[in-house]
């Protein structure tokens, strides 16, 4: 049975309705030019849920609350979904179509008695809970379009660069040793392993911000293979710049190829941001369940109130704003050392230069399904805990 304020909401939907289509269309530019309106075609129904609600404000239920709750979820995912297919619509615009409803329901509401406490508190939580469910799924079909834009690009970028670079490998074997052009073949060959790199980069900057892990293929291998290797192709570009110490053989469970561009970029970012003709050292070290790798460059310390954004994708230091990249080397590297479930921590002091130390546990795979277990050891925990009834809790 309905009570007078339920009543008074169902009588007034097409003057709500009216006054917050006016509103949005003056004070949410986007909206102006959209021609479907998902959150105006689903307020009826999302107001005569309301009015359902506010009918039994009384009996405020766990299963009464999960059904206001499910319903508002329902209208605010579909609103999400339509805006996010707009072009002209910002998720601060999404946000504040509801912030209006929220607006215009209370002043006609009022308009002829006040609400009490109760009913402002349902109104409220509704719209809380449409609009976090709308801005939930507009973020997550935008996360979803990227990734597929980014997965695209990199296919169609790489089909030419792949050809193009087979060709110079194919003209390069040709030709004499002392031919003048295997030089521009060696340069052409270096800038198309750059090429890709970035579009690999990209590719991983898009996975992780759509919050996935890093891909990576585990399997026996030697890190201090893998360095030396890294180490050697570098030394063609940079002779004579590095210095590797490492105890030899060091052998583990680990994303080979995953390793190999952890180990590139964090170099070639020692490279780029450290002291010219100053050698870069690279130390690897070990015990009998984890390697230590670090990397260490001379020159000007990273400031410290830069050091927590370093691993953020295309965020650049103030500090190297006259270097050229895009700034998802070191994303990646934090992704695959976390992929790895290992550590990572910078250390950065005037005159002593900068260093990065990476930990990474020897069994990768081990590490992986042991946090996995320990997780759904919780989450089984806190399922089976028991539950303390309200009656029982004292303030005090």
């Amino acid at each position: 049975m309905q009570n007078e304020t339920a009543k008074r909401l169902k009588k007034n939907i097409d003057k709500i309705l009216t006054i917050w289509e006016e509103r949005v269309n003056e004070e949410v530019q986007a909206a102006y030019h959209q021609e479907t309106k998902a959150l105006r075609n689903s307020l009826p129904e999302y107001l005569l849920q309301l009015v359902d609600a506010l009918s039994n404000t009384i009996d405020r239920t766990t299963a009464r609350k999960s059904k206001d709750k499910i319903e508002s979820t329902r209208v605010g995912k579909r609103h999400g979904e339509d805006r996010a297919g707009s072009r002209d619509y910002t998720i601060n615009q999404l946000i504040s179509e509801y912030h209006i409803l929220r607006q215009v329901l209370f002043d006609v509401m009022e308009e002829e008695a006040p609400l009490t406490e109760v009913e402002r508190e349902v109104i409220v939580c509704s719209i809380e809970q449409a609009v976090n469910d709308a801005a939930t799924e507009y973020s997550d079909i935008l996360k979803s379009i990227k990734e597929k834009m980014a997965n695209t690009l990199t296919h169609d970028l790489r089909n030419p660069l792949t050809s193009t670079k087979i060709s110079a490998q194919l003209v390069l074997k040709k030709l004499a040793a002392d031919d003048s052009s295997v030089s521009k073949l060696k340069l052409i060959i270096s800038n198309m392993d750059r090429l890709d790199q970035m579009i690999t980069g990209l590719l991983d900057a898009s996975r992780l911000e759509a919050g996935q892990s890093m891909p990576i293929d585990i399997k026996p291998c030697d890190f201090d293979v893998i360095i030396r290797q890294v180490i050697d192709e570098l030394s063609l570009t940079y002779p004579d710049y590095f210095i590797v110490r490492s105890e030899g053989k060091c052998e583990g469970f680990w994303d080979e190829n995953g390793l190999r561009r952890l180990v590139e970029n964090l170099v070639t970012n020692a490279i780029k941001y450290g002291e010219e003709n100053t050698p870069i050292t690279i130390s690897l070290s070990q015990d009998k369940t984890s390697v230590e790798l670090s990397v260490h460059n001379s020159g000007k310390p990273i400031p410290p109130d830069e050091v927590p954004i370093l691993f953020e994708q295309y965020r650049r230091l103030k500090s190297s704003e006259d270097k050229t990249g895009w700034g998802l080397g070191l994303t990646m590297v934090k992704g695959m050392v976390d992929a790895h479930k290992g550590s990572i921590k910078v250390e950065s002091e005037k005159n002593k230069g900068t260093t990065f130390i990476i930990k990474l546990p020897k069994d990768a795979k081990s590490s992986i399904e042991q946090r996995g277990a320990d997780h759904s050891q919780r989450l089984m925990q806190v399922e089976q805990a028991p539950q303390i009834p309200k009656s029982d809790i004292h303030a005090g």
